[in-house]
């Protein structure tokens, strides 16, 4: 069931999302080579708190860290813990904020220390561009389903990349995974996917991969999800709302 959001919760979740933002523009710039993700945790946990938000990732049963920071062909889910994260490595930080009742969920990947192979840097901007098209098609009146359609076109089609068809966005407010569900493929037609609407408000995530299109979960933690094949992976996320007037980018 979907859960539209009032004017004054969507309010809420404004001032939550900015208070996201200040965090994530607090953190980027540490993660860096040399350092462990467990200690990007530690940094992302105090930068959450001093904003007056929560972790949302804490409130998931069984999870216990801020963020999720998956490497290279790790692709969701990845807990910190001590590897020590290298130049050249692509890197997903993943992070959302619990505010005065509200989840924003915002993702982001790129390459550390700028260090990557042409190949590399390409595969990282095509996603970052993908959803910057596919959030300005978050309008009243059009259909979840053509942000699917240009995700798909964009990543497969022009591209030659794969879409992870398990793993997509989805809606987000009072809990962290809300209807309605988001693939970044189109699974049906179009006029058959929700029809967006004010008061919705939506994590649109690029998900994807430079090889294959399947997955596995890592053994060790039971949380991390990786490529089958180890080809590299990334993800690009943000939560956006619409209102009667308009559509805004909360993270």
């Amino acid at each position: 069931m979907i859960k539209l959001k009032s004017p004054d919760e969507i309010r809420l979740m404004i001032e939550g999302g900015k208070r996201l933002k200040k965090a994530v523009k607090e953190l980027l710039p540490y993660v860096k080579s040399g350092i462990t993700t467990e200690e990007v945790d530690r940094l992302a946990e105090k930068l959450i708190r001093k904003q007056g938000g929560e972790p949302s990732f804490m409130r998931v049963p069984g999870y216990k860290w801020t963020v999720c920071i998956p490497i290279n062909e790790q692709i969701v889910h990845t807990p910190p813990s001590d590897r020590v994260i290298k130049d050249g490595d692509i890197i997903t930080v993943d992070i959302g904020m619990y505010y005065e009742g509200f989840h924003t969920d915002f993702a982001t990947s790129w390459i550390v220390g700028g260090k990557g192979s042409a190949e590399n840097q390409k595969f990282i901007d095509v996603g970052r561009e993908t959803l910057d098209k596919a959030l300005k098609v978050v309008q009243t009146g059009r259909h979840t389903g053509e942000i699917s359609q240009l995700i798909e076109d964009e990543i497969v089609k022009k591209n030659g990349y794969s879409i992870l068809k398990s793993l997509t966005g989805h809606g987000v407010g009072r809990d962290l995974h809300e209807d309605p569900s988001i693939p970044g493929y189109l699974d049906r037609a179009v006029k058959k996917t929700t029809l967006m609407q004010p008061g919705l408000v939506i994590a649109v995530e690029v998900i994807y991969s430079m090889g294959t299109d399947q997955i596995e979960y890592e053994k060790e933690d039971g949380w991390s999800i990786r490529t089958d094949d180890g080809s590299l992976s990334a993800c690009f996320e943000h939560s956006i709302a619409i209102t009667e007037s308009s559509a805004v980018i909360l993270t």
